[in-house]
């Protein structure tokens, strides 16, 4: 079984290089020809718009490509995502809330107690109910502290380690009431980067598209690499923007990305896509996730 989806991995890694290298020879070509002043070559003139559009993710720092197109994702509008919630094992009542809490951020979303269940058996039980991502919440002495994502079936997956987290319950002077169950808009702030990109496909492909009249606002805001996560539910009073009225409904916490592994949960041999080294947070104005 293991061996089985290693392969699986190592194949899709490959037809990921191969149309990698077609697709950014492309988008170099139609990149060049408009910086110089040329016509675009005929045979790339129908998708022109569509590579100039993407070139903007070329790293050039390492002469790579990174496409959206054949990646993990790139079915990701096509099917609605189905979150699978849990916890590490004996989870504290504390971890408990904070993961019932967590659930009712996710539309079409599932908590899971996790009781004995091994890592591997989970995985296998959610892809085989086309469960789409994996939501792991772990503490340190009944404080949570760590969060993974992990998508399905091939990965990534991504490591966060959490601080500042209040609870619902925790916030005061706030009348919360119910949780809308309405799929929510996304705000992503300071992602520029092509390691901020893919943390925010990362992000954004947990939750399906919402609708024009959602009320409903979830915010990542990533400042020096630090990632602070907030969920408001806004009303609006009249027509002029100082009529809108947010309220905060919870929970709220800061996340800082460490890693992020080409594999599922369970593949504890996957390669890594980009770890957080020691030096990196003291290097002078270095970021990962956004520009200068």
């Amino acid at each position: 079984m293991l061996r089985r989806e290693a392969r699986r991995r190592r194949e899709y890694l490959y037809r990921k290089s191969l149309g990698d290298n077609e697709l950014y020879q492309k988008k170099v070509k139609v990149r060049e020809a408009v910086a110089a002043g040329k016509n675009v070559p005929t045979e790339l003139e129908e998708d022109a718009q569509q590579l100039l559009e993407s070139s903007k993710y070329l790293d050039d720092a390492t002469d790579r490509a990174y496409s959206h197109e054949d990646d993990e994702y790139a079915r990701a509008n096509e099917i609605e995502p189905k979150v699978v919630i849990t916890t590490s094992r004996d989870p504290s009542s504390r971890l408990s809330q904070f993961a019932k809490e967590v659930k009712l951020l996710f539309p079409n979303s599932q908590r899971l107690n996790r009781g004995n269940l091994v890592i591997r058996d989970l995985v296998t039980a959610c892809k085989s109910n086309q469960v789409t991502d994996i939501i792991l919440l772990n503490e340190y002495r009944g404080q949570p502290d760590g969060l993974i994502v992990s998508h399905l079936p091939l990965g990534p997956t991504a490591y966060f380690s959490l601080s500042n987290v209040v609870m619902r319950h925790d916030i005061v002077d706030t009348e919360l009431g119910t949780v809308s169950e309405a799929n929510p808009h996304l705000l992503f702030f300071n992602f520029d980067t092509r390691l901020g990109w893919r943390v925010k496909n990362i992000l954004k492909y947990l939750f399906p598209s919402p609708k024009p009249d959602s009320k409903r606002i979830i915010t990542f805001s990533n400042n020096e690499d630090v990632i602070s996560f907030r969920h408001h539910l806004y009303t609006t009073k009249g027509r002029r923007p100082e009529d809108i009225e947010l309220i905060e409904m919870g929970p709220r916490f800061d996340m800082k990305l460490y890693q992020i592994r080409l594999g599922t949960l369970d593949q504890t041999h996957a390669d890594n896509e980009w770890v957080l080294r020691p030096y990196m947070n003291t290097a002078y104005k270095r970021r990962a996730l956004s520009e200068m």
